[in-house]
């Protein structure tokens, strides 16, 4: 193809989004409306996904040791549980610093429930707090831990507690979530699909007099193509350019709201910043994807070019 020839194409797409009218504005709006709630889902997906993984990422290992245990023993456990490979950090936490801690959730009842406990009366045991690379290896170290006792015949550790029951249930949920998600977009992606091929191939099928004609002058099926290429690629364009557009203001709106409310701060939605280059480029270059693929199924299969 030389280069006057991909001109005339290019001339001929962007005169027939616009001779076609009323039939270009209805594809336009068949992907505004697919995309937008396939974005809608997507945002959802990226943002569960994201407190899903904030939530994993809280859960810890607190082992409690006996009150027993000498300095060097401590040590020597810290040192013990820092060179596993599943560990990422680890805390220790004084009696003091822990009934300090305390108080602190306990809030305004702390009087009442520690009364009587201080520096030198002080029943909680010291506690070296551990956080994993991945928290689905949680229980697997928390068990490692355990072992370590098996080591010392001090048997330093007195238990280990890291919510068995919850961190189980928190992992399946959270999994659960995820699954869902993925399969949502992924069905609405293929329904978008699906409904703009549909829109496109009502306006080939409007077209077709004029396609007969072309192919009666001699054209041939790739000459006859390529216009509809482009037509679909500047559809596809338009209308996703058009959703990210109103996307990208609602939910700017949507975390100015969050920022003016206490309440709903608890959701912690993904920053703007982070997500909308890749989010933005992602959409447009699927409306840009289906409405081309949209353009090559109805051609082939309505009109047999």
């Amino acid at each position: 193809m030389n280069f006057s020839t991909l001109l005339r194409h290019l001339r001929e797409g962007f005169k027939n989004v616009f001779r076609n009218g009323w039939m270009s504005v209805a594809s336009i709006m068949s992907i505004i409306v697919s995309l937008f709630i396939l974005g809608v889902f997507m945002l959802l997906v990226l943002n569960v996904n994201s407190m899903a993984n904030q939530v994993d990422s809280q859960v810890e290992i607190s082992t409690f040791l006996e009150l027993n245990v000498d300095e060097n023993l401590r040590n020597t456990l810290e040192q013990e549980i820092s060179a596993m490979p599943e560990v990422s950090e680890i805390r220790f936490v004084s009696k003091e610093e822990g009934l300090k801690e305390f108080r602190e959730r306990l809030g305004e009842s702390a009087d009442n429930v520690l009364s009587g406990f201080d520096v030198d009366n002080n029943p909680l045991p010291e506690t070296i707090e551990v956080e994993v690379i991945e928290p689905e290896t949680v229980t697997f170290v928390a068990q490692k831990i355990e072992a370590l006792n098996e080591k010392h015949p001090e048997k330093p550790i007195m238990k280990v507690n890291y919510g068995k029951e919850t961190v189980e249930v928190l992992f399946k949920f959270t999994k659960l979530v995820r699954n869902i998600g993925f399969i949502f977009v992924g069905g609405l992606g293929l329904m978008s699909m699906f409904l703009i091929s549909n829109t496109i191939r009502v306006t080939i099928l409007a077209r077709r007099r004029e396609i007969g004609i072309m192919k009666l002058v001699g054209a041939t099926n790739t000459f006859i193509r390529w216009p509809f290429f482009i037509e679909g690629a500047l559809i596809g364009f338009i209308g996703s350019v058009i959703t990210v557009g109103v996307l990208f203001v609602g939910y700017s709106q949507l975390m100015k709201t969050i920022g003016q409310d206490v309440f709903m701060q608890m959701l912690n939605l993904i920053p703007l910043g982070e997500i909308w280059g890749l989010f933005g480029t992602l959409l447009i270059g699927l409306g840009v994807l289906v409405g081309i693929l949209g353009s090559t199924l109805s051609i082939r299969k309505s009109l047999n070019v």
